[in-house]
């Protein structure tokens, strides 16, 4: 059986592997439907595969009550996840329940009145919302018997599968840019697997993965963001989750998401609907926004243009976490930020520092750039009056600025040297 595309005898009753909720893989171009498998394009089209659920039907207070009930942690919306219902009991991370942060100090800057949240995931075990989705990976990898994690990743996806994989005590090895920040091979070496650097972008990096998975040398290699994929990306949606339960099991007016390869942008809106589907929040319009920085800008590009496709590009920015130049997910980007009524926007390297610097002096938290490109992009949306001040707003974080020391290292230093008396204290004018 391939292990990129579904293949006819894939169309058989799906065996017996527990994945929870998890009832088939269905294309997302055609429709069609296959077995639950480490396989993630259709055999008739090639469109992508996501999971269909068996979701929980019936008393909705009840559902709430059992997940307020779970873990503080991602596995509290197991019965929404393709986890089994024992996966809190497993050794893993235990990533999520991060914190929603009530920005007043922020807003007050932006000029935002409806109500502005950070959600900030840079609270997940190893800083950055990846977590989430390899969490849900690892239990794939687990069903379908893998013994060697992998991913190509921009940087924040090699540590989290590194330090995923000892956890489980499965074998990681993963694939970066060769020019990737310092911090980030650190933290995908420490954990003590391989970190094998690419000559090229990522988009390089993840062609290089796919021809990997259908070579012998690749056997029982399981990659998270490739034949893992429809599993893996189901982790984007307890940030949806979460939000609207840490505001009272509502749907927020508005959300600005990073664009990387825009699967968390789509994950966000799919689980928004299955929250709307069992009960759980009541629905209303919601507007889902886009952010990219300037210098890896397809999607915005297109969505400016008025163009469904997605050209490619060459990646030049310091936001090297959304540095993805062939989006997989860019076409459903543009879908639904049309379709909620947002947009997508694009900020430069020079305003992506400014924001850090920003969201790090009025809330205290400090952003890697992809933290950067929302703020600075949700900043921007409120100028040209495409983002509503009045309405309720959430801005992602994904990451924790310590990832990124590089971006703001010129414009963050001492703000004096002095000698230690307090003459020279005064005459730095320090004193107030």
């Amino acid at each position: 059986m391939s292990v990129l595309t579904a293949t006819g005898a894939d169309r058989a009753a799906t065996p017996a592997i527990d994945l929870g909720p998890a009832v088939a893989l269905s294309c997302r171009e055609c429709g069609e439907r296959f077995g639950l498998a480490p396989i993630f394009a259709c055999a008739s089209c090639f469109g992508p595969l996501e999971i269909a659920y068996d979701l929980p039907s019936g008393d909705p207070e009840a559902l709430r009550r059992r997940i307020e009930a779970g873990p503080a942690s991602i596995w509290r919306y197991a019965p929404l996840l393709p986890v089994p219902a024992d996966v809190a009991d497993k050794p893993n991370l235990n990533p999520g329940w991060t914190k929603l942060v009530k920005a007043d100090r922020l807003a007050a800057e932006l000029g935002v009145t409806g109500g502005l949240y950070v959600k900030d995931d840079s609270g997940n075990p190893t800083h950055s919302f990846k977590d989430r989705v390899v969490a849900n990976a690892v239990e794939a990898a687990r069903a379908f018997g893998f013994t060697t994690l992998s991913c190509s990743s921009t940087g924040n996806l090699a540590g989290a599968v590194g330090a995923a994989a000892a956890r489980a005590g499965l074998r990681s090895c993963v694939f970066i840019p060769h020019d990737l920040e310092q911090g980030k091979v650190v933290m995908a070496a420490v954990y003590g697997g391989d970190v094998v650097g690419i000559q090229g972008t990522y988009d390089d990096v993840n062609r290089f993965c796919s021809e990997l998975i259908g070579d012998p040398a690749g056997e029982g290699w399981g990659f998270v963001n490739v034949n893992l994929r429809p599993y893996y990306a189901e982790g984007s949606k307890t940030l949806a989750y979460e939000i609207c339960e840490q505001l009272g099991w509502r749907l927020p007016d508005q959300l600005v998401v990073p664009i990387a390869s825009g699967s968390q942008l789509t994950k966000i809106d799919k689980g928004l609907k299955e929250l709307i589907a069992t009960g759980l929040v009541e629905e209303k319009p919601y507007k889902i926004f886009g952010a990219q920085a300037a210098g890896c800008s397809p999607v915005s590009q297109a969505y400016k243009a008025g163009h469904d496709v997605v050209r490619p590009v060459r990646p030049d920015t310091i936001a090297k976490s959304l540095a993805i130049g062939n989006p997989a997910d860019g076409p459903y980007v543009l879908d639904i930020a049309r379709r909620t009524g947002g947009a997508v926007e694009d900020v430069t390297d020079e305003q992506i520092v400014d924001a850090i610097h920003l969201l790090a002096r009025t809330e205290g938290v400090f952003a890697e750039t992809a933290g950067g490109v929302t703020v600075g992009v949700t900043r921007k949306l409120i100028e040209s009056g495409a983002l509503d001040p009045s309405l309720t707003t959430v801005v992602l974080n994904t990451g924790d600025g310590l990832k990124t020391l590089d971006a703001v290292d010129s414009t963050a230093r001492p703000s004096a040297i002095i000698r230690p008396n307090l003459d020279a204290f005064r005459e730095a004018g320090l004193a107030s």
